[in-house]
């Protein structure tokens, strides 16, 4: 709850974007349809109206209805005040797990499950500093340039599924992560400088995790593998592996054999020809000490 010059002022949808329900996420529609549901029949089992929930968990009434109608994504503190008020003894609570996955797009949580098995996942991006990688402001300033231009609640939605992506970094046992980063995607400073030496100094402190190798490739190269495109393959524990390529079935998942050692055998000769780790952590420090 906020107050504004000793006035209490409710939170209103234009207060928070990103929140929104995707009408083509059949499971999201129906996490947040039920959560609803069981919010509005808890406020009319203790007698209380919209807006007084609304009062007592800061929010207004517009948005109480709208959650109750399975039109707004709920926070998940928004659930616990809401659990807390509505004396709903954790029932309330106990649906953020479910709703905390349906804030992010489709396809990113279906991407986020495929690297949260993963053993072993290789990344080469040569367009952009890749998503795992990623300062949240450095992910909102790329999705804000895009043309035509994404709404704001599809900007905070697909840069919160981006962020949410990097608790890769904290899965134990941690998978092994190799990433290939164009020396030309270091040096453009989108967004700012400002955003760009934090984008920097975020790519030196994943760079001395053990389970992380970072490789830049320099702009001076005469021979490069990578120029069909990016390149993502994911390995798994009981020796399956998937790929994505442009070049590669028209960029579709691939899991069959000579399609995957294609994939490998490119991102091999492309990790040769970049530097090693160490001469890449050395150039990034490089780069940062300009910007």
């Amino acid at each position: 709850m906020s107050v504004d010059g000793g006035a209490q002022r409710l939170k209103t949808e234009a207060d928070e974007p990103g929140w929104e329900v995707d009408p083509d996420d059949d499971w999201g529609v129906a996490v947040v349809a039920t959560v609803g549901r069981q919010l509005r029949l808890r406020r009319e089992a203790v007698g209380m109206r919209a807006a007084e929930l609304g009062t007592a968990t800061g929010y207004g009434e517009d948005l109480i209805y709208k959650i109750e109608s399975g039109k707004r994504i709920p926070r998940p503190e928004f659930l616990d005040r809401a659990d807390e008020v509505l004396g709903a003894g954790g029932l309330l609570s106990a649906m953020k797990e479910d709703v905390a996955k349906v804030r992010y797009p489709k396809k990113v949580r279906a991407l986020a499950k495929m690297e949260a098995k993963a053993v072993e996942i290789q990344l080469y991006d040569p367009l952009n500093i890749h998503g795992l990688l990623q300062t949240p402001e450095y992910a909102r300033g790329l999705l804000l340039m895009r043309r035509p231009a994404y709404t704001q609640d599809e900007v905070e939605r697909m840069a919160a599924g981006r962020v949410a992506r990097q608790s890769i970094f904290q899965r134990d046992p941690a998978p092994e992560l190799s990433f290939v980063l164009e020396e030309w995607t270091l040096r453009r400073p989108l967004g700012g400088r400002g955003l760009l030496r934090a984008q920097l100094e975020r790519l030196l402190e994943v760079g001395q995790l053990r389970n992380v190798e970072l490789q830049v490739m320099p702009m001076d190269r005469e021979e490069h593998a990578g120029l069909a495109g990016g390149i993502e393959v994911l390995k798994f524990g009981d020796g399956s592996a998937v790929g994505r390529s442009a070049a590669v079935a028209n960029g579709r998942p691939v899991t069959e054999p000579k399609q995957l050692h294609i994939l490998e055998l490119r991102y091999g000769i492309i990790r040769a020809q970049a530097l090693t780790p160490r001469e890449s952590i050395a150039f990034i420090e490089q780069l940062l000490g300009e910007t």
